[in-house]
């Protein structure tokens, strides 16, 4: 089995644009995406939502979720629902 050979550099090598383009890939990695976040709600999001609407209070779904083993806090339940269920 043949072991793959490490790559030589090339026999210009300039260390400031090697650390340039290595700064670049850092920022690159680092970059956050603004892209929403899934929540543990939106695998539940129809259940959620038609619980809310038929009367539920926020405590009363998280009691619901608890029994489903979705550990969650009021105010975030309350948080997706203003953003999920505007007209609820």
């Amino acid at each position: 089995m043949d072991t793959p050979k490490a790559k030589k550099p090339p026999k210009e090598f300039d260390a400031q644009a090697e650390v340039a383009r290595l700064k670049a890939q850092t920022k690159a990695i680092r970059r956050r995406s603004y892209t929403q976040r899934k929540s543990k709600l939106d695998n539940y999001h129809g259940e959620v939502i038609q619980l809310y609407r038929n009367g539920a209070k926020a405590a009363e779904i998280v009691r619901w979720l608890e029994s489903l083993h979705v550990k969650i806090s009021p105010s975030t339940l309350s948080r997706w629902l203003s953003r999920n269920c505007p007209n609820g």
